[in-house]
């Protein structure tokens, strides 16, 4: 020992430092295995159709029994009045002169209503029309009248042609099940699809341009095989459209094509993919990915205190900010509040921490200040991105029934077509199918027009 410094006991608890290091490290390795085996490899952000294992229902909600509670008095069903309905129809008596009963005479006339609601069976109908038409003798010219509903040359009408890629891009339903439900066969609802979108094929780079002008912009992207190669379903959407790109990289070249060179005046909200760094505009990240990625570090982490202290500091400021741009609140309160709920992240972020953990998702917000805060400024910017999940997850499904586009045109088409049907549904949400048949026989009466004047009139 020199000057009441001992070199064993030094030793000693470098080893302790050393080894308490090791098991912290282990333990962490540990619970992350433990998270793999059961989430999946990337956490809860994991497709829950790659997940390894999945959890039963609480048993609180396995308790809890539908249907109506003990007491409650129902509404029963409601009828409508004649008036109301799409047919009347009148069924006679099924009495004669005489009562079936006691053989009497005296029988006076009554009438019954009864409401009902009915379903016409969805199948394809074979018509026949006779064009009738004049023939000048003079000039030998055929004057004749033309079958309506139905393009030039085509052998399916426009009803047909426009249920199918409603039903099955708009409502999901696979192309074998609607070969059984419409007795159309598969080939030539294929073949359908693929001439329909090169009719549309125009509508697409007039929306893009609406998109790049749009205060407030969405982006988003999720795998997709397109020929049996790995592929990409990329989404760029706003509240009144939605553009649809199926490729088979996952690049910047993509948004970059989508967005232009120019400077745009709108806010891209995305989750942080590197893809989007060179837009042409500023950003606004997703606090719910940020949300998911504090709760996981609370999981990875169970046992740490300071984890745990971080954690219930910032996942209720980042809830709290999604959640206010909903409330029913005046502008300037939302402002003053946002302010408010900024000012504590700003604190909770930039606070000192020994956890390198801690520090790394911090270290987020101290690198993208800019990418960060826009929904502060301007109540139209949400902080999240869940009009692009919501938009994407229709995809999602499809993926997971179909497993993807059999070939490079086919994804082309399912491009075109889900880009015009989605649009139309957000901007016409009542009768964008009446409006989508519409445009079809207006186009087959002129085939030379614009389908996006019929589709989307100033």
């Amino acid at each position: 020992m020199k000057n009441g410094f001992c070199e064993e006991c030094f030793k000693k608890q470098r080893r302790i430092d050393k080894l308490t290091e090791e098991v912290e490290a282990l333990k962490a390795k540990l619970c992350y295995q433990k998270r793999k085996g059961k989430e999946g490899f990337f956490g809860s952000s994991t497709p829950s159709s790659k997940a390894p294992v999945k959890a039963n229902s609480l048993d609180e909600n396995q308790k809890k029994r539908g249907g109506a509670k003990p007491g409650h008095k129902g509404h029963g069903r409601k009828s409508f009045a004649p008036d109301q309905a799409d047919k009347v129809y009148t069924i006679e008596s099924p009495v004669g002169d005489e009562c079936p009963r006691c053989h009497g005479k005296n029988l006076i006339d009554v009438e019954t209503d009864r409401s009902l609601i009915e379903c016409v069976p969805l199948r394809a109908e074979r018509i026949h029309y006779r064009l009738k038409g004049k023939l000048c003798r003079d000039c030998r010219v055929a004057f004749r009248a033309k079958a309506p509903s139905v393009m030039p040359k085509a052998l399916y009408g426009n009803q047909l042609l426009a249920n199918v890629p409603v039903m099955h891009y708009g409502q999901g339903i696979p192309l074998g099940r609607l070969e059984e439900m419409l007795g159309v066969p598969y080939s030539a609802m294929v073949q359908m699809l693929h001439r329909l979108a090169r009719m549309l094929s125009g509508i697409g780079p007039r929306l893009i341009e609406q998109y790049r002008k749009s205060p407030v912009m969405h982006a988003d992207e999720t795998s997709w095989r397109t020929d049996g190669g790995n592929g990409y379903a990329w989404l760029f959407a706003t509240d009144r459209l939605s553009i649809f790109e199926f490729r088979n990289t996952r690049s910047q070249s993509v948004p970059a094509a989508i967005l232009g060179a120019k400077r745009l005046t709108g806010t891209l909200v995305t989750d942080r993919y590197a893809g989007y760094n060179k837009a042409p505009c500023p950003q606004q990240y997703c606090y719910a990915h940020l949300h998911r990625t504090l709760i996981d570090l609370g999981e990875e982490f169970p046992d740490n205190a300071e984890v745990r202290a971080f954690i219930d500091a910032a996942a209720p400021l980042l809830a709290a900010a999604m959640a206010l741009r909903s409330q029913s609140i005046s502008d300037p309160e939302y402002y003053r509040q946002a302010a408010g709920i900024v000012k504590q992240i700003k604190k909770v972020m930039n606070d000192d921490a020994r956890h390198l953990a801690i520090r790394n998702f911090q270290s987020i917000f101290r690198e993208n200040k800019k990418k960060l805060y826009r929904w502060v400024k301007d109540r139209r910017i949400p902080a999240d991105n869940n009009l692009a999940e919501r938009d994407l997850r229709p995809t999602v499904i499809a993926r997971k029934v179909s497993f993807g586009s059999q070939s490079v045109e086919g994804a082309k088409t399912r491009g075109v077509l889900m880009t015009v049907l989605h649009t139309l549904k957000k901007q016409f949400p009542a009768d964008y199918q009446i409006r989508f048949k519409d445009a079809l026989d207006r186009l087959a009466k002129n085939p030379t027009a614009d389908p996006y004047d019929f589709l989307f009139p100033p």
